[in-house]
């Protein structure tokens, strides 16, 4: 991927978007503070139960709400998930996961945020809330376009 398509869109090429098969959806210009990402779940993400790990769903959410902050941020500020909550509505073996994510509120330094994940059918999978906080770069962020 050329520089130039990172810095289009520095969420769908992180390196956890990669590994985890998590297609982020270009934002909307008349939605700011909101996400969108697919991620299709199979058998390679089961629990001993034979349903995908509740873990997978986690980083979904927190992935999804993150990207909402985060696309809210001027480029010269990171961000960090401080506290997150989920709630599990039912277990799902293979679909095409779909979360969405809104920026409810955010202060200074803080945002509050929610999302819900739904399956290929529509049907509720979880529901989650973060708060996450503003933080400076680093000079190995992948946001800041040194980190690679």
């Amino acid at each position: 991927m050329t520089d130039s398509n990172r810095a289009a869109d520095p969420f769908s090429w992180a390196p956890i978007s990669q590994l985890i098969g998590l297609e982020v959806q270009p934002p909307l210009e008349n939605a700011p503070g909101t996400a969108e990402v697919f991620l299709n779940v199979d058998q390679r993400m089961h629990n001993p139960m034979g349903v995908v790990h509740g873990g997978i769903i986690s980083l979904l959410a927190d992935a999804v709400m993150g990207i909402a902050f985060g696309r809210v941020l001027s480029e010269k500020y990171g961000f960090a998930t401080i506290e997150l909550k989920i709630n599990y509505m039912r277990p799902v073996t293979v679909s095409r996961l779909h979360a969405k994510a809104e920026l409810i509120t955010r202060g200074l330094r803080i945002g509050f945020l929610e999302c819900r994940i739904v399956d290929h059918r529509r049907k509720l999978i979880a529901t989650a809330s973060c708060t996450c906080t503003v933080t400076s770069l680093g000079p190995q962020s992948s946001l800041s376009g040194q980190g690679k």
